[in-house]
């Protein structure tokens, strides 16, 4: 039987994500130990004690379904930023909500427009609901506004925004940014995606929210608990947008699609804004030790507000990639974003940075000997 006259035709187009290397996977297989991934953008803190003591309390009641509406998570969302509940959504992380937000707007022949590269959830997407991805490619790093307004028809749907962009670590302006949407007609909705929101230390990053707050129905801000609330396991992020945008969203949604324990774990960190704060600091002085590193090792990178760094290597990244996994270092290599000799690097703890360097020192001689 050929299954491929009976599956959707569009479905060949899509290219299954594939994840970085889990530590044990590399371990298993190389046989070695003590191997630390600097890949996925985790939080190197891990999350707040008060997320992991959250979660320890519930699980003798793992037998009963979850909040289908997440209602505590939605109260402390809203008296945080400042917004309605039923301005609020909340999904197994903010890539299901990608999801659907695809599956509410897009029909077959609709046009999404991406920069790239960028984040390739916004692609699989799109490709799901088979609609056309126009790409528009980054300008010195960044997403480049004015040209991806240009691109705008009267087939386009949905424009992304990764702000800060992953895989590069860079933000647009607040001016950038109004400039954007004054061109966006209000048919086609602009969504931000900032999910590395809290790292931002540009004082010119836009306030997305306002637009929201102002009562805009084209826009859609999506932020997660994975990144500097350290939660990435538990699969749990949140949209912010009109309520009649989130009360047509929320009829693509499954029942009970949040778990007990992420709605808690969540919960508890959003109140334990002090873990955040030594996050970021982190975050900070592991940019800085980096940035040093590099310059004296006389390698370029890309400037990031993120907790991650996109780093020129001089060499394949094909090639770097295993043999820093040989030295039990796994990072993101670049050439899945179309950037060959990068890597993107998560800004680790002072000791795995060292650790970094100590491989990526010992894999690029090792290259250059061969």
């Amino acid at each position: 039987m050929d299954l491929s006259k009976m599956v959707r035709k569009n479905l060949a187009d899509i290219k299954p994500y594939v994840p970085g290397k889990p530590i044990e996977e590399v371990e298993r297989e190389l046989g070695i130990k003590n191997v630390i991934k600097m890949a996925a953008n985790e939080n190197p803190l891990g999350p707040s004690p008060k997320s992991v003591s959250a979660i320890q309390d519930l699980a003798a009641k793992a037998q009963i379904y979850p909040d289908g509406n997440c209602y505590y998570l939605k109260d402390a969302l809203s008296q945080h930023w400042e917004v309605s509940p039923n301005q609020l959504m909340v999904g197994n992380g903010s890539d299901e909500l990608l999801k659907l937000i695809a599956e509410t707007f897009l029909l077959p022949g609709d046009e999404v427009v991406i920069g790239q590269p960028s984040f390739s959830e916004y692609i699989f997407a799109a490709k799901l609901m088979d609609a056309e991805c126009i790409f528009v490619p980054l300008k010195d790093f960044t997403h480049d506004l004015s040209a991806m307004a240009e691109k705008i028809t009267d087939k386009t749907k949905l424009l992304f925004v990764c702000n800060p962009n992953n895989p590069t670590g860079t933000v647009v302006t607040k001016q950038e940014v109004d400039d954007l949407m004054e061109k966006v007609p209000d048919n086609v909705m602009v969504i931000f995606d900032e999910a590395y929101y809290e790292y931002v230390q540009n004082q010119e990053y836009p306030k997305t929210l306002d637009y929201v707050k102002q009562g805009r129905k084209n826009v859609i801000i999506l932020r997660t608990f994975s990144k500097v609330y350290g939660l990435a396991g538990l699969r749990i992020g949140y949209g912010i947008a009109h309520p009649e945008v989130i009360s047509w969203i929320k009829r693509t949604m499954e029942p009970f699609n949040v778990n007990n324990f992420a709605q808690a774990a969540a919960l508890a960190g959003i109140k334990d804004q002090n873990h955040v704060r030594e996050s970021v600091q982190l975050n900070e002085a592991g940019k800085k030790q980096i940035y040093r590193g590099l310059e004296e090792r006389g390698l370029s990178y890309v400037p990031t507000e993120a907790n991650f760094i996109f780093i020129k290597v001089g060499v394949s990244s094909k090639e770097l990639f295993p043999a820093m996994l040989q030295r039990g270092v796994i990072v993101r290599s670049g050439d899945i974003f179309g950037n060959e000799d990068y890597i993107r690097l998560t800004v680790g703890t002072e000791e795995q940075n060292k650790r970094f360097f100590d491989a990526l020192d010992d894999s690029l001689a090792g290259l250059k000997i061969k």
